[in-house]
């Protein structure tokens, strides 16, 4: 498939994980992919790779999502290069673990500035970019899209990071408002939540055992998930064949909320 052949997809967080599986995917389907991130060195790899395996092109930009003025020089940049940039893809968030009560207000004031407030910020400063390109468009608006990735946290907390679940929320409701303000310019927003993955920010976790187990014990289908399955979902939802859907939450948790 070539869903998105002649696009452009700026994906942040895209050094690894969900977003690194995610840059990859739309560039097997055709994409060019704007990667950003904080660490120069992981784009560069992930670059080197999509380029290497795909006709696609991949252009790195280090940019950390919380800091307004990096998120202007990168709208600049989006602006000069590519003004006809057709799917934003917010991925970049983490956690740390504490309890309510233990929780330094320093941390939970950084959790909730990457995780929410990164969201507002990349939304904001690409989304005008969006919304300039269909105002210039005399016939029938291009497709464009939004899509957050959230988290199982948002439907149903946890324990140890309530400030990440109190952040997710929180962005799915966001979603909710940008795909509302957007519609009339044919820009879709929506918001993909998954389960446990095994990424970099899991891989510690992952390997307690009991840790491991009560996942599987949680999940209907007993494992968790790859980050390929995600940027799958991810992909189908950014891709006009999803062209129908806007101001949607699309869980992918292997069935935990249904135990």
């Amino acid at each position: 498939m070539k869903r998105f052949e002649n696009s452009i997809v700026l994906i942040t967080g895209a050094g690894s994980g969900i977003g690194e599986a995610t840059a990859k995917r739309v560039a097997q389907e055709g994409a060019d992919v704007i990667l950003v991130g904080r660490t120069l060195s992981k784009l560069e790899r992930v670059a080197e790779e999509i380029e290497k395996n795909t006709n696609q092109k991949a252009y790195p930009f280090t940019c950390d999502v919380t800091k307004e003025d990096d998120v202007l020089k990168l709208q600049d940049y989006v602006k000069n290069n590519f003004p006809n940039l057709t799917v934003l893809i917010n991925n970049a968030g983490a956690t740390k673990y504490s309890s309510l009560l233990e929780m330094p207000y320093e941390q939970w004031q950084s959790v909730i500035t990457l995780n929410l407030n990164g969201v507002l910020l990349v939304s904001k400063a690409i989304g005008n970019i969006m919304v300039e390109a269909a105002k210039n468009e005399s016939e029938k608006k291009q497709d464009r899209a939004i899509v957050n990735v959230s988290s199982l946290s948002a439907h149903k907390p946890g324990v140890l990071f309530p400030h990440y679940s109190a952040a997710k929320a929180a962005v799915n409701n966001l979603t909710k408002s940008f795909a509302f303000e957007l519609a009339k310019y044919n820009i879709r927003v929506n918001s993909v939540s998954p389960g446990f993955v095994e990424t970099p920010f899991t891989e510690q976790g992952l390997k307690n055992e009991s840790f491991l187990k009560s996942i599987e014990r949680h999940t209907a289908l007993k494992r968790v998930a790859e980050p390929g399955e995600i940027a799958s979902v991810i992909a189908f939802v950014a891709s006009k064949d999803a062209s129908y859907m806007t101001g949607s939450d699309v869980l992918v948790d292997g069935g935990w909320l249904i135990r």
